[in-house]
């Protein structure tokens, strides 16, 4: 596998309009749920994915519904894309008895196996060997799964990741590394912390395939999932795939961003997901009335939703200790 340009959209047409949907869907619901923080309806630690919905939706559209998904903490998109429903998942973080877990996880630890969605993780970088025993899993349950596991670019210099990528390596698991590169690591420039910014070449040092992506392109990311898996279910191992992005907000929501340079998130809202895809719909002959009718359709089935959970009954404490594992 070669490195792959930033690029322009890798699809168009119904993919893209499908594509452009689902990225609309996680967006709208991350507005949603800023505003629900900071009306105090949401509590606790809240790290939002506004500007990289494309990785998330083009990556799930390459895996099969047995694969499994491990997210960061920055992981409500990748619920979404996993296909867990909005209501649920504005309950969990609302913390009623309708949320995904009964309202018990929250923003940070929230997990939907039934949608092959297998949790957030406040840990950096924890996903990544979990997501290797899951494959180790499934060489011997027959499964024919394959285990995707998405954390920022600052838990490559995690020792876990280490391991969980030797480990994958060595015996040739079926794992899918997705480096969510978001140029920050946490609040600091990621090209301040390591000498070479480009963090797929790492792949070298395991002897596996490593890619860089353009990670505003939900096709790009497809395709390059796609590969990953194909060769994940012929045992040949797992592959390393640094996708490129920005976060449009703050690294969490109270961020004062003060490390930002004047100018950059204005300049990166016009090369986002969701601007990106819509010129190229434009352009391909979709009618901007039809876009426009899009966006108001999934804008009302996220109020729906978010007014659905905040008229549910908050979780009961008394079950606080239940369906706990450990």
């Amino acid at each position: 596998m070669t490195p792959v340009p930033i690029q322009a959209p890798a699809v168009a047409g119904e993919a893209l309009i499908d594509q452009f949907a689902a990225m609309l869907r996680i967006r709208r619901f991350e507005e949603r749920i800023e505003k629900m923080r900071h009306a105090g309806e949401v509590i606790g630690s809240v790290h939002l994915c506004i500007g990289q919905e494309a990785i998330p939706v083009g990556a799930r559209a390459a895996l099969e519904q047995r694969d499994a998904v491990f997210s960061t903490y920055r992981g409500h998109g990748w619920a979404l894309a996993c296909g867990v429903p909005v209501e649920a998942l504005f309950g969990e973080l609302l913390g009623t008895r309708t949320g995904v877990n009964g309202g018990r996880g929250g923003s940070a630890y929230f997990t939907a196996a039934q949608y092959g969605f297998y949790g957030e993780n406040s840990i950096v970088g924890a996903g990544a060997p979990i997501a290797a025993g899951a494959a180790l899993a499934a060489r011997y349950d027959d499964s024919g799964a394959v285990a995707l596991t998405a954390f920022g670019e600052g838990a490559m210099n995690q020792g876990s990741v280490h391991e969980a990528l030797n480990f994958a390596a060595a015996f040739d698991l079926g794992v899918i590394f997705v480096i969510e590169n978001n140029r920050y690591s946490e609040l600091t420039p990621t090209k301040n912390m390591v000498r070479d910014d480009e963090l797929w070449k790492r792949a070298a040092a395991y002897a596996i395939p490593g890619v860089r992506v353009d990670g505003n392109d939900p096709g790009a990311m497809r395709d390059a999932v796609a590969e990953a898996a194909a060769r994940a279910r012929a045992g040949e191992g797992p592959t390393l795939i640094e996708a490129m992005t920005e976060r449009l907000v703050g690294h969490y929501i109270g961020d004062g961003e003060a490390y930002r340079e004047e100018g950059e998130v204005a300049a990166a809202r016009e090369r986002e997901p969701l601007v990106v895809a819509r010129a190229a719909l434009l352009a391909d002959g979709v009618s901007a009335e039809d876009l426009d009718a899009l966006e108001a359709s999934v804008q009302a089935e996220v109020d729906a939703a978010a007014d659905a959970a905040l008229a549910a009954e908050p979780a009961d404490t008394t079950t606080v200790r239940e369906h706990l594992h450990a």
